[in-house]
Parts: structure tokens; C-alpha cells; sequence
């Protein structure tokens, strides 16, 4: 390999990353965690570990977003800004109820598949 090429290789990914907008990171950060637990839901029991990793990284995920909803400075609309404070409530409760054995994470996969949505479209209107 060249130098030339070497230095692509190692400095793409930096430039790429750089080029992100705050959308793409958000998009793909939930991209990341949804796999996550849709892959430990879907192996059973024995990934349970795994499942319970992906939990929490979705809960941190969604009270890192509820914090960023709650603040006065926070520029979407209103309504938008407490649906997204209640998901991330549900999320909280159901997570619990999932690490319990009383339910599954399907719906928290469908609720950032929804925010997937929402975030991809919104990248394609700007």
C-alpha cells in the first residue's frame, strides 16, 4: 500500500465523520442501538447479557434525548418536544418491564425505527 493511499484510508474516515450532519449522528447512533437490541432479541435467552447492554444503551440513549427536549434553548415545536419527553418515559418503563421477563423489546425497536424515520426524513427536507 502507498503512502498516498494509507494516508486515504486513515484520514477518510475522519473527513467523512466530519462532513455528518447532527442528524446523521443522531440517525445513526439509533441505527447502531436498534440493531443491537433487535439482534439480542432475536437470539433468545442465551444473549440475554447482550440484550441487557443493548437496554441500557437505549435508555442512555433516550435520556440524553429527553434532556436535550427539556431544555428552553431546544428548537423543535412544542408538541414534537413532550411526544419525545413520553417516549422517552415509556422507554424507561418498558426496559424494566423487558428486563423483568414481562415483555419484549419489540415496541423499542418500532419506536426508534419511528424516530429512524422521522430523522431521515427530515434530512431529506433540508
Amino acid at each position: 500500500m502507498t503512502a498516498h493511499l494509507m494516508a486515504q484510508a486513515a484520514y477518510g474516515a475522519a473527513k467523512q465523520a466530519a462532513l455528518k450532519t447532527p442528524r446523521n449522528v443522531e440517525y445513526d447512533i439509533f441505527a447502531q442501538v436498534t440493531a443491537r437490541l433487535r439482534a439480542a432479541e432475536a437470539a433468545g435467552k442465551p444473549a440475554f447479557p447482550a440484550l441487557v447492554a443493548a437496554l441500557h444503551d437505549n435508555r442512555q440513549l433516550w435520556t440524553t434525548l429527553a434532556a436535550d427536549v427539556a431544555e428552553s434553548d431546544n428548537r423543535l415545536p412544542e408538541a414534537l418536544r413532550a411526544k419525545l419527553f413520553y417516549l422517552a418515559r415509556f422507554t424507561q418503563d418498558h426496559s424494566r418491564k423487558v428486563l423483568a421477563g414481562q415483555d419484549s423489546a419489540g415496541v423499542l425497536v418500532e419506536i426508534n425505527m419511528a424516530v429512524m424515520r422521522g430523522l431521515a426524513t427530515q434530512g431529506q427536507a433540508a
